[in-house]
């Protein structure tokens, strides 16, 4: 039933049998919601070792999702993995509610990705705590944060932060309106052993906080990655532009800044009449695409990573 499937999933690196130790890195197995697979759509599968978690955005039946389980089980047993729990996340309902398919209700643990460790949290908000399509954003920062002072925008859990410190970052600053999300952030921190006197967290609305962001500053690179739509707080297609306009005063000269979008009604030519309005001080350098697994049919429906240096 499954087998069309099989063809279209990307397994992460096999478990060594030697050390029975099983391989920690977190992976989409399967991005239904890139629309490349018109059978599969409402379908996302996260490996979250040692949870397989399906991510559903239609309905479907009991007995389609207890031989969804059975097939995934069977699949990541011959490939070494060790499955402890199967888990759905149900999008399509309110609250999206996750029920166990298989095995144990495991809720709070600890996960990896390029060797840094992350709380995850299933069945209690809709986001466990990473975006796994934003890897490849947090390998360019650990790459590139040697010495440098980071302010990380709309942190959440403090993935990016992680990644700096790890690259051997200066300082980095969180800023979150959640602190529930930026306590989670302080615990990733320890459990990577960071230096935790290189990390400041700002639990504050962003808009009403700039004196307190620009007397932390200059930054060396800023990461934004703000969501969507936040009741209340953001309006990304209103509040990008403010965004953009306080880049320079921000940044050093030679500053990069990271500009995230993962909003699919707005396209990469936003992000850029944006900048050619509000920052034109702002040079495109490079586009940061997700990894491979993210591939979407419209480029611009995804997830859109622009990098940007301030002029000299």
């Amino acid at each position: 039933m499954f087998a069309p499937l099989l063809e279209k999933m990307h397994f992460p690196k096999a478990v060594s049998n030697n050390d029975a130790q099983q391989d920690k890195e977190m992976a989409r197995l399967f991005h239904g919601r890139g629309f490349c697979y018109p059978e599969y759509q409402h379908v996302n599968i996260d490996w979250l070792s040692p949870v397989i978690l399906v991510i559903l955005y239609k309905e479907e039946s009991p007995q389609w999702l207890a031989d969804l389980s059975q097939f995934l089980l069977a699949e990541m047993t011959k490939k070494g993995f060790i499955v402890a729990s199967i888990q759905v996340q149900f999008r399509c309902r309110d609250l999206a509610p996750t029920e166990v398919l298989y095995g144990d209700a495991i809720s709070d643990y600890v996960a990896c990705e390029n060797g840094l460790s992350y709380k995850i949290s299933l069945g209690k908000n809709q986001n466990y705590g990473i975006f796994l399509d934003m890897k490849n954003g947090r390998t360019w920062l650990r790459d590139n944060s040697e010495g440098k002072r980071v302010l990380n925008l709309f942190s959440y859990t403090c993935a990016f932060s992680a990644a700096a410190l790890a690259g051997g970052a200066e300082q980095v600053v969180n800023l979150d309106m959640s602190k529930a999300a930026l306590a989670v952030g302080r615990d990733n921190h320890r459990l990577n052993g960071h230096d935790l006197d290189k990390v400041k967290y700002l639990g504050h609305d962003l808009f009403k906080s700039w004196g307190k962001v620009k007397r932390l500053g200059p930054y060396d690179i800023i990461i934004a990655d703000p969501p969507s739509l936040q009741k209340g707080s953001v309006n990304i297609q209103r509040d990008y532009p403010k965004i953009m306009r306080r880049l320079p005063e921000l940044l050093n000269k030679g500053g990069q800044a990271l500009l995230c979008l993962n909003s699919p009604d707005l396209d990469f030519q936003f992000i850029y009449d944006a900048l050619a309005e509000h920052c034109p001080e702002a040079k495109v350098i490079d586009v940061i695409k997700p990894p491979i697994e993210y591939t979407n049919i419209n480029l611009d429906k995804g997830l859109k990573c622009v990098l940007v240096e301030i002029s000299e």
